[in-house]
């Protein structure tokens, strides 16, 4: 009796022993297969702005021509530097971004979306630059227009004295923070003859003498 006691321990206990054994053998494999599932997962990457293409924010909507003396509302704080027309310009079209970063893009104005046409506007669109607070960082005039005030401000003029401007020829690049966030406002401005702008498109690309100087008269 005693001895097949004895007999029973001895095989539970082989059986113990090899269970161990077994579960041991299945851990190893599934570790290994642990580590090399996690060595082919691929690091991810956040994109950079040359990878995540063009952005796009369209700033003005197109306002047909009309003659200046029907466009009822002005932009009362800003005055033109004239003695044949009205000081106090009239307000043809106006828009504005949502908060954005530049993130070492470029921005330029386009005629759409896709940042293949060029535009137009008479008199001339005040750009504003705004931080995140609400304060005005930086002004621009672009257009075809009489020296622009607001304020003891002598707004700047950026690019060319003209109606029309082929796709991308105004950079705003040199006017806008690097890494903080802002957003841009546009105003369509006319103060004598007839007022019109076409549709107005900010398009921010890839870098690539990102931070050009620009062509601001006045300074």
């Amino acid at each position: 009796m005693l001895a097949r006691q004895r007999l029973l321990k001895l095989t539970r206990q082989k059986a113990a022993l090899y269970n161990r054994l077994a579960l041991n053998s299945l851990r190893a494999p599934l570790a290994a297969a642990a580590l090399l599932t996690l060595a082919a997962c691929p690091k991810r990457v956040e994109p950079g702005p040359e990878s995540r293409g063009p952005r796009q924010f369209q700033l003005l909507p197109a306002a047909a021509e009309q003659e200046t003396t029907l466009l009822t509302q002005k932009r009362q704080d800003v005055e033109i530097e004239t003695r044949d027309f009205e000081r106090t310009p009239r307000v043809v079209a106006t828009g504005e971004s949502p908060l954005f970063r530049l993130d070492g893009s470029r921005a330029r104005l386009f005629g759409d979306a896709a940042g293949t046409l060029g535009w137009s506007v008479d008199n001339f669109v005040l750009i504003e630059v705004i931080a995140e607070n609400g304060k005005v960082l930086h002004r621009a005039a672009v257009g075809f227009t009489e020296p622009v005030s607001i304020g003891a401000e002598r707004i700047d003029n950026l690019g060319k004295m003209s109606f029309t401007f082929e796709a991308g020829e105004v950079n705003l690049t040199p006017l806008l923070p690097e890494s903080e966030p802002f957003k841009l406002r546009a105003t369509a401005l006319d103060y004598y003859g007839v007022g019109r702008v076409t549709d107005l498109f900010l398009v921010l690309d890839a870098p690539g003498g990102a931070r050009e100087e620009g062509d601001l008269r006045g300074q």
